[in-house]
């Protein structure tokens, strides 16, 4: 097909559209990504929001009336979170919040390198890219030294609205919320008034921050990332029970 070029590696296969050719390289705190012929969003800039404890049919309505689209309906995600033995991206050791994961989302699997922006705004950098298998992309990884030290389940409704994303995320032994994504802070502050809901008080962070907010006991070191499987079926953790 035109336009479209692709590698296999490993059993992997990356896929690569726009009629990029040559080599990308993404440098991730010192780890060099292989070098695939690929396409990546490379460090794109995101704004997001969320609003926590909403539920969902209260949100469906609301995005109906505002003439949102569903592109994709509930379904169950799984995640393999990754980071080097020393876990410097999730602890920031180099002084930001970073994560690598991979995702399969029910109709493709995704790679995805993320870091809190520098820039004093409530932003995310992003690479990402597609990949054809959740498994192998996974080995990938533990063969070159990096460690999957969690291993998650969630469930998401995607919405669309002009240019921005709403997502309608559940996350085990936490209420349902949603996120607003966007290119801008404009657009996204637009699209939240458009559903009803105060921009200046929607909170701002990851969802195992979010997690804080209904285990606020937990300690600054303590994560949900400690948790080795993170499922639906899975028992409430005796710790984190105590510290709600």
């Amino acid at each position: 097909m035109e336009g479209v070029a692709a590698c296999r590696i490993s059993g992997i296969f990356i896929k690569s559209y726009q009629n990029l050719e040559g080599m990308c390289l993404a440098e991730l705190h010192g780890f060099a990504f292989t070098r695939f012929p690929c396409i990546l969003k490379c460090m794109q800039e995101e704004i997001e929001v969320k609003y926590l404890d909403v539920p969902h049919d209260e949100a469906q309505e609301r995005l109906k009336r505002a003439g949102a689209v569903c592109k994709q309906q509930m379904r169950m995600m799984r995640r393999a979170i990754i980071d080097y033995p020393d876990r410097r991206l999730q602890t920031g050791l180099h002084g930001a919040w970073a994560s690598v994961r991979v995702r399969d989302e029910g109709d493709r699997v995704t790679c995805t390198y993320k870091h809190v922006a520098s820039d004093g705004k409530d932003s995310m950098h992003e690479i990402e890219f597609t990949v054809s298998s959740y498994e192998n992309a996974v080995e990938l990884f533990k063969a070159i030294g990096l460690d999957v030290y969690t291993k998650q389940e969630t469930k998401r409704e995607t919405w669309q609205l002009g240019n921005v994303e709403i997502e309608l995320d559940e996350w085990p032994w936490m209420p349902p919320y949603i996120e607003i994504e966007g290119p801008s802070e404009e657009d996204v502050r637009r699209t939240a008034e458009m559903l009803g809901y105060n921009f200046d008080k929607a909170f701002r962070g990851s969802s195992y921050t979010a997690y804080r907010m209904y285990y606020p006991k937990m300690s600054p070191e303590e994560t949900v990332d400690s948790i080795k499987h993170l499922t639906f079926d899975g028992k409430l953790p005796q710790w984190l029970a105590e510290r709600q």
